[in-house]
């Protein structure tokens, strides 16, 4: 019987660094220390030397970071955000939360990004933050829009879940994703380019009064035990989870890397079967370094083509199948079908196809052989 391929196994990339992670896990398991403590520490330190001028503070989740980020800047009832439709769900939920009112501008239909341009003309006079989201691993080209957005008085708050490593060439200047805006949120879900074995997240902010605000955020608001300046939440990242996240930012760089290598292969193999005219490859956009947390494709009849490949045992994704303004939770906002054209289409055509460090050349010419058998190609 031929071998599943996955979209990713981290079975392999934990066969590359048993070692290391058990040695790691043991410090902690000898010291006792389990939340917050040394690792944490250390990794927030370690994070801050990575990203460059900012300070970096660990949380639960990235959709703690999200939420936390928006505490920070006094977002609340009848604030506006504006944010892209295409992501995932904690983008638009965690505004929503606070009685701020997510409101959506369209994405760019090559990078699936939110479009720089129309987030500008969402602006309102109740306009408290941008939120746009580095997508799949690709920064969004911020630019061209982040001079004008704080002019205006509003803060840049960047979604760098997905994008932790992803990096933008402005000018001689390299600006890292999560690094640029006011604040920047990043996700430890296992599945992340640089994921723990459990969840956690991360706040970094280039001001230190921020900065300060969002570590007492995260312990229930108080900068001294039991003593609490106002409401927080309780979202401290665990030694544990430090831990391991140490020693896989050791080796972020090679991962991302080896990742790129993934997409160029897919690239090649897609020209070699003529299937370009078929499907869409993702677009890197000039200046960028994309980390490919996921390689999504746009394809025709994505449905059939994904149960196609389910039948020889190839793994694919949706992201996403219903675009936020079209969720029922989401109603309220108003918005309809045909209001985000962009994004409703990359919902129905969008395929994310299996990539990880380890994937081998001979299963990515397995899944394209099928890609091209379904496409008579």
């Amino acid at each position: 019987m031929t071998a599943k391929i996955p979209t990713l196994d981290l079975t392999r990339n934990y066969g590359r660094i048993k070692d290391e992670i058990l040695e790691a896990l043991n410090s902690v398991l000898e010291s006792q220390h389990f939340i917050l403590g040394p690792d944490v520490a250390a990794f927030e330190k370690e994070c801050e030397s990575y990203l460059g001028n900012v300070s970096a503070i660990g949380c639960a989740s990235g959709t703690d970071a999200l939420l936390l980020a928006l505490m920070a800047l006094d977002i609340g009832e009848g604030d506006e955000v504006i944010t892209t439709p295409y992501s995932f769900f904690a983008t638009a939920s965690c505004i929503t939360r606070l009685g701020a009112v997510p409101v959506f501008a369209d994405v760019d239909p090559g990078t699936f990004n939110i479009d720089p341009v129309k987030a500008l003309e969402a602006i309102t006079p109740r306009t408290k933050a941008f939120l746009p989201v580095h997508i799949f691993g690709q920064m969004t080209p911020l630019e061209t829009v982040y001079e004008e957005f704080s002019a205006r008085g509003v803060a840049v708050v960047e979604d760098a879940a997905q994008a932790f490593g992803a990096w933008r060439k402005e000018g001689n200047h390299i600006r890292r994703a999560g690094a640029w805006g006011k604040i920047g949120c990043y996700s430890f879900f296992p599945t992340k380019n640089l994921g723990g074995y459990g969840d956690g997240g991360m706040i970094v902010a280039q001001d230190e009064e921020i900065a300060a605000r969002l570590r007492k955020l995260r312990v229930h608001g108080a900068g001294t035990t039991y003593y609490h300046d106002e409401v927080g939440l309780n979202s401290r990242l665990d030694s544990l989870q430090a831990a391991i996240l140490r020693v896989k930012l050791r080796h972020i760089e090679e991962w991302n890397e080896e990742r790129r290598t993934v997409a160029g292969r897919y690239f090649a193999l897609f020209a070699e079967k003529g299937l370009l005219d078929t499907v869409v490859p993702p677009q890197e956009l000039e200046g960028n370094y994309h980390i490919y947390h996921q390689y999504v494709v746009k394809v025709p009849r994505r449905d059939e083509l994904q149960a196609c490949l389910e039948e020889e045992g190839i793994v694919s994704r949706v992201y996403y199948p219903v675009s936020l303004h079209l969720q029922k939770c989401f109603s309220f906002l108003g918005y309809s079908e045909g209001d985000f054209p962009v994004s409703e289409q990359l919902s129905r055509e969008t395929l994310a196809l299996p990539v990880f460090p380890e994937l081998t050349m001979e299963e990515q010419v397995r899944i394209v052989s099928a890609i091209g058998r379904f496409y008579d190609k």
